[in-house]
């Protein structure tokens, strides 16, 4: 039975790391004993453990803060043994050195920092890097395995989930160009050809016009229109037919 210092101070703790979280560091109490908290350490960048989410238990006596709680790590990891006691100065292997100011959030970012380093101690295991980065990439599947684990820490177990969702297809690019007109297109460039050679052949007739005009009285000119008028005839024409194919 916990004793009342002990459940303030542990209900204490808990407020401060909901209000301030601790990177790389999550930490909740069981719902039926205050006395028994589970933690999630994420593995830092830049090490075998990049990538690696360790789920692990911490044990507080009853006579918490005076004395030091147990600590154990259930996610294998490749740096301490599963489901045994490590040996840390903030552990209950040394209550000699154990300091009550110390509180769940530094006994956590302490056994982060001690789980980069390759000191041997109680619990620790020798792995080479390439089995820590096979654990890590393995773990967060190995959690969501557990009851608990799920029930304590939802946030993790939808991230596995949308990690095994498949990725989605890229969708092709659709063509801005409408339905059939890349059929048309040679039809189209056809017409232009048409069109600029009816041009070609208007446009000698209007050059012999100009010539004639000087030599003709100005009444003369009035036939000019006439020429016109044709000229933008077969262009309309051309155009209508144009429009015509492309729809």
């Amino acid at each position: 039975m916990a004793e009342k210092a002990c459940v303030k101070r542990l209900q204490k703790e808990y407020r401060a790391l909901c209000k301030e979280p601790v990177s790389h560091v999550v930490a909740r109490p069981s719902p039926n004993d205050i006395l028994e908290w589970h933690y999630v350490l994420e593995g830092s960048e830049g090490t075998p453990f990049a990538g690696g989410f360790y789920y692990g238990k911490i044990k507080f006596p009853p006579e918490y803060p005076f004395k030091p709680p147990g600590i154990s790590m259930t996610t294998p990891n490749g740096r301490f043994m599963t489901q045994k006691k490590i040996c840390l100065s903030m552990s209950d292997f040394h209550p000699e050195s154990w300091n009550p100011m110390w509180s769940v959030s530094s006994i956590l970012t302490g056994l982060l920092s001690f789980m980069m380093d390759n000191s041997p101690t109680t619990g620790s295991v020798s792995t080479t890097v390439g089995e820590k980065e096979k654990l890590a990439k393995a773990s967060l599947a190995f959690n969501c395995k557990n009851p608990t684990f799920r029930k304590l820490f939802p946030e993790y177990v939808e991230k596995y989930e949308q990690q095994q969702l498949p990725s989605q297809p890229v969708p092709e690019q659709v063509s801005s160009m409408p339905a059939g007109a890349e059929k048309s297109r040679p039809l189209l460039e056809e017409h232009d050809n048409s069109t600029k050679d009816e041009v070609n052949r208007v446009k000698p007739l209007k050059d012999v016009k100009n010539q004639q005009r000087k030599s003709v009285p100005t009444w003369e000119g009035m036939r000019q229109p006439v020429i016109t008028n044709a000229f933008r005839g077969v262009a309309v024409h051309v155009f209508d037919e144009l429009f015509r194919i492309a729809d």
